[in-house]
């Protein structure tokens, strides 16, 4: 089988993020870059899968800056056999970024059996890109997946829907999975893997050998700016109690005209 997965290169959770000089985007410079976490359940299942199934290869795709390749290390060292990278911008919308991984695929000559991908991004969480890779590929979709069963091409999903109920779908494949947390327990990536990883191969196309231009975004950022600093608390001092029905006054009335919470 040739089982693909889509990862994201994100900031880490703790890293401070500022904007740009322009408001067109984040600054870079300085940001430690990781693995989208969704991602990781879909590098994990796709190195299940492959286990399963004699034969099979992972090829992790990516589509972002060359500045730091961290995620497809990371997947590689995890057992992936092979990645590919499209440099771009990180800034590139989800239609852009669908329609490049879509190229990706095509210029690795493999046609693909199953294509897994993290539910959504922890940066922009627009939850988009699956579905419309899907679309452009022609190939069913299943999202939000927190159960994978099944071998070969033929697969029973699980997905969460509103109310904490599951939806089960079936499928003979190729099909696009994007996967959500519980769905399986990532693995570490190992010394011996993390050295193997090094040799292991790594394409890198342009955005134009994959056939994607400037033409195809449909949405640009601008005005990135840092939400508004909280303005300090106000103290009050009701340890006499000749005040304190003052000031249970005065607080009550400042939650009701400027907090608007009662």
């Amino acid at each position: 089988m040739n089982i693909f997965v889509c990862v994201k290169q994100v900031p880490d959770t703790e890293t401070k993020v500022t904007p740009n000089g322009d408001g067109s985007y984040i600054e870079t410079s300085s940001i430690k870059w990781i693995m989208n976490p969704y991602d990781e359940f879909a590098v994990e299942q796709a190195l299940l899968h492959k286990a399963a199934n004699a034969g099979s290869t992972v090829t992790v795709v990516r589509v972002g800056g060359t500045k730091d390749t961290e995620a497809l290390r990371t997947a590689l060292a995890m057992g992936a056999d092979e990645a590919i990278l499209v440099e771009a911008s990180d800034n590139l919308d989800s239609y852009m970024t669908a329609k490049a991984i879509k190229g990706a695929i095509e210029k690795s000559g493999k046609t693909p059996d199953l294509i897994l991908t993290g539910k959504q991004a922890i940066d922009d969480d627009c939850l988009q890109v699956p579905q419309i890779l899907a679309q452009m590929m022609e190939l069913p979709s299943v999202s939000v997946v927190v159960g994978f069963e099944g071998t070969g091409s033929n697969l029973t999903l699980k997905r969460e829907v509103e109310g904490g109920a599951l939806e089960v779908y079936t499928t003979s494949g190729p099909v696009v999975v994007a996967c959500n947390k519980g769905l399986n327990t990532p693995r570490y990536a190992s010394l011996p893997g993390i050295m193997k990883a090094k040799k292991k191969p790594l394409t890198t196309h342009s955005l134009a050998d994959v056939g994607v231009s400037a033409d195809d975004q449909r949405i640009k950022y601008s005005n990135f700016q840092l939400p508004p600093e909280k303005p300090p608390g106000k103290k009050f001092d009701a340890t006499d109690e000749g005040n304190q029905s003052s000031i249970v006054s005065e607080v009550v009335g400042l939650l009701r005209t400027e907090a608007k919470v009662i």
